[in-house]
């Protein structure tokens, strides 16, 4: 009898000192950026990823490398291992539909950064793109004295680019002292870079001295623009050039007195990761409702345009 109860207490005993370890182990957050090479989806999963390790979590982070069977693959093996919880960023809820709905299903909740409302998700931490789209479009028009003419430089294949463009259409449809001289479509290709230098090349030099502003849907494409304007010799000011996105690089040339860009509108990309970690504590860890971080399927962060009267506090270190 003696022994079963010393048996017995020393089991208790091991349940009792397992148990606080089993309830302080770490939430596992994982981390997915649809393509680690954009600095944008960079910029975003690592600070999600950063600000879950400051918390003392577990992270995983992963690069689907702009592949949409890779990222569904991603998707698939994480529902297996069913981590406390997802971030997405730039993710592709749409296509990757099936993946959604099977983390939904397994009871994994999931946040994602710039990538659309799904019904499989918490919410979507996000910018209001259209005005955006209007703050840059109202920037141009009025450095331009809502006159003359322009170039754009698009790309239809992102919806967050397309509504840009499509809020720069209803702008000037209200505006009509201001024309478009020529516009380049970007193609959706591992090489954008040389679709936008060869696009906007012909364009600079077909209208060379008759235009006054140029819109870019994103700053990848303002910075190719900005080095074919520099090689033919143009200085800062003599045209007007803004583009969404903000960023060191993007800064350093609105500052640069040889660059040729002259603002951006800065989407908040490190305090979404931050934003979206935070988040995923109160409702996953916390167990808060999810209608106590936001109403409806996105979390809306403010956008702040970036020009020579401010670019020094985006450069401070």
């Amino acid at each position: 009898m003696l022994r079963r109860d010393l048996l017995g207490a020393s089991a208790a005993m091991v349940a009792m000192a397992a148990g606080p370890a089993a309830a302080q182990a770490p939430f596992e957050l994982a981390v997915i950026g649809f393509q680690m090479s954009s600095e944008t989806h960079a910029r975003a999963a690592n600070a999600a990823a950063a600000a879950a390790r400051a918390k003392g979590w577990n992270v995983t982070l992963l690069n689907s490398e702009g592949s949409l069977p890779k990222h569904a693959e991603q998707f698939d093996a994480l529902v297996q291992r069913k981590p406390g919880g997802i971030v997405v960023c730039m993710g592709k809820p749409t296509e990757a539909d099936a993946q959604f709905a099977a983390a939904a299903k397994a009871g994994i909740p999931v946040i994602t950064i710039m990538s659309g409302s799904s019904p499989h998700t918490l919410f979507d931490v996000a910018v209001n793109e259209y005005q955006v789209g209007a703050q840059a479009a109202l920037w141009l028009l009025g450095r331009m004295n809502y006159r003359g003419a322009l170039l754009t430089v698009r790309f239809e294949g992102n919806a967050a680019t397309r509504i840009r463009g499509k809020v720069l259409d209803v702008v000037l449809s209200e505006n009509q002292a201001v024309t478009v001289l020529g516009r380049h479509a970007m193609a959706r290709t591992a090489s954008w870079q040389e679709d936008v230098r060869a696009g906007m090349q012909a364009l600079l030099l077909r209208n060379r001295g008759r235009y006054e502003g140029i819109w870019a849907s994103f700053d990848g494409q303002a910075y190719v623009v900005d080095d074919l304007l520099q090689a033919q010799g143009a200085k800062k000011g003599e045209v007007s050039i803004i583009s969404v996105d903000g960023g060191k690089e993007t800064y350093r040339r609105i500052a640069d007195p040889e660059s040729t860009l002259m603002a951006t509108v800065a989407i908040p990309f490190e305090e979404m990761g931050r934003r979206a970690t935070a988040a995923m504590e109160s409702i996953a860890v916390r167990k808060q409702p999810v209608a106590s971080v936001t109403a409806g399927p996105y979390l809306l962060l403010e956008a702040e345009l970036v020009d020579q009267s401010n670019v020094a506090r985006y450069l401070a270190p």
